[in-house]
Formats: C-alpha cells, sequence, structure tokens
C-alpha cells in the first residue's frame, strides 16, 4: 500500500517539495504532525511497527476523502503541487516518513526527522 502511494503521489511531490516554494516546509509540518500522531496518540502504538502504524493512517486519509465523496487526483508537473489540498500535503508527509522508517522498527526512530532531510 505504501509502495503504491510512493510511486503515485511520493515521488512527484517530493521532487517538487524541492522547488516548490514553501512546500517543503509545510511537508515538514505534516510530517511532524503524522509521527505526533502515530507515537503519542495511538495507543499500544509502541507495540506496533510504525510502517503498520503509517500504513493504517495513510488508509484513514484516503477513506476520508471517499466518505466526503471527493476524489483524489495526483498533482502533475510542479507548478500542480502549489495548489495541492491538505490531502495531498498529508499523503505527501507519509510517503517521506515510510521512507525513513525500516521495517519491524518503531515510529520513535524518527523522532527530530523532518520530511525532507
Amino acid at each position: 500500500m505504501l509502495d503504491r502511494l510512493n510511486a503515485q503521489l511520493g515521488t512527484a511531490g517530493l521532487t517538487a517539495a524541492a522547488v516548490v516554494p514553501g512546500l517543503a516546509a509545510v511537508v515538514d509540518q505534516h510530517t511532524a504532525a503524522v509521527r505526533d500522531i502515530l507515537t503519542v496518540g495511538v495507543e499500544s502504538g509502541a507495540a506496533v511497527a510504525g510502517i503498520v502504524l503509517l500504513a493504517g493512517y495513510a488508509q484513514g486519509v484516503q477513506d476520508h476523502v471517499r466518505e466526503r465523496g471527493l476524489t483524489l487526483s495526483i498533482p502533475t508537473g510542479t507548478a500542480a503541487w502549489r495548489e495541492a489540498s491538505w490531502y495531498h500535503v498529508r499523503l505527501l508527509a507519509v510517503c517521506a516518513l515510510s521512507r525513513k522508517l525500516h521495517p519491524g522498527r518503531p515510529f520513535s526512530d524518527l523522532t527530530g526527522h523532518t520530511a525532507l532531510a
């Protein structure tokens, strides 16, 4: 699931974040929020592999989008990322975190990491 999300959204989005003014900072803010939610806000989170928590969180965001009758099209081109929705950036943060998280390791391994560092 995270591999597909990275292929569809992560690669283009993280490339865009490197050149779109302000996007990297917004992704970093979302990354910190997701990391905090999964390390502090999930009961028994320390006992579950971080990658499992991250996949569940990403699925929850996508379910939320569908429940509201929205469609998340993938922004094409760097300019389109200037208009990215909250959902796009939140899922992009998930992609950034998934690239740094080793399978089987807890989310606490990512404390202090930013999305693009």
